[in-house]
């Protein structure tokens, strides 16, 4: 069953007295549970398509289906409602709030779309122990690793418990060993979870992970 659909997608950026079309009549199909990578070069329109399908951003042109919304066209009440239940962010930069800890920090998109707290920590915690960090729940975030903070922000991602995870280079500031483990920690949690997974990267390895390889390629998608 597809739970994310775009049709004829396009995206054009004005810059001063010029154009430039990044995405070029995109067409994509996402499965419930599957996991997608997307490469290409530095500007190629990777966090762009991401933006689209997450309602951060509005295509120039064709439509953005998820689940039951049409995205291109919901109003911001609207889509602000729809990602934060319908949809899961993990960024290049974990974005935690430094005066909270571990599990605040897990636990906020929780509470603030009304779940009562003691739910929220308890799906904070339960989170934090399926990524491996049980023993810092009550750590702040100067006090974690790189590699622990970027855990610990794909935990807050799913707290929520959403169908789609959009994530834009969630290992692009790691080191070789972090990386890996925040890879193989990811893509074990997606799959026990059941949720779709879009990837951006520009990691040959992790984009050879998932069940489907796309490359941006002057504006269009392509298999490689």
């Amino acid at each position: 069953m597809s739970i994310v659909r775009l049709r004829g997608v396009s995206k054009t950026f004005r810059s001063g007295e010029t154009d430039l079309t990044v995405l070029r009549g995109i067409d994509l199909e996402l499965a419930q549970g599957e996991i997608v990578s997307v490469s290409g070069s530095s500007g190629s329109g990777k966090s762009t398509l991401l933006n689209l399908i997450g309602g951060l951003d509005r295509p120039s042109g064709g439509e953005v289906y998820a689940f039951d919304y049409a995205v291109h066209s919901l109003n911001e009440a609207d889509l602000t409602g729809f990602r934060a239940r319908r949809l899961g962010f993990v960024f290049q930069f974990h974005f935690l709030l430094k005066d909270f800890t571990a599990v605040e920090n897990v636990m906020l998109p929780a509470f603030m779309i009304g779940v009562p707290r003691r739910e929220a920590t308890a799906r904070a915690e339960r989170l934090l122990a399926e990524v491996g960090l049980s023993g810092r729940l009550h750590h702040y975030p100067s006090q974690l690793s790189g590699g622990e903070r970027q855990r610990a922000a794909l935990a807050r991602a799913l707290i929520n418990e959403p169908g789609l995870l959009l994530a834009d280079e969630p290992t692009g500031n790691l080191d070789a060993e972090n990386s890996a483990r925040v890879e193989s920690v990811l893509l074990d949690v997606v799959r026990a979870h059941g949720t779709t997974l879009v990837i951006v990267t520009h990691d040959e390895r992790l984009s050879r992970l998932g069940d489907r390889r796309l490359h941006l390629d002057r504006g269009l998608l392509v298999e490689p």
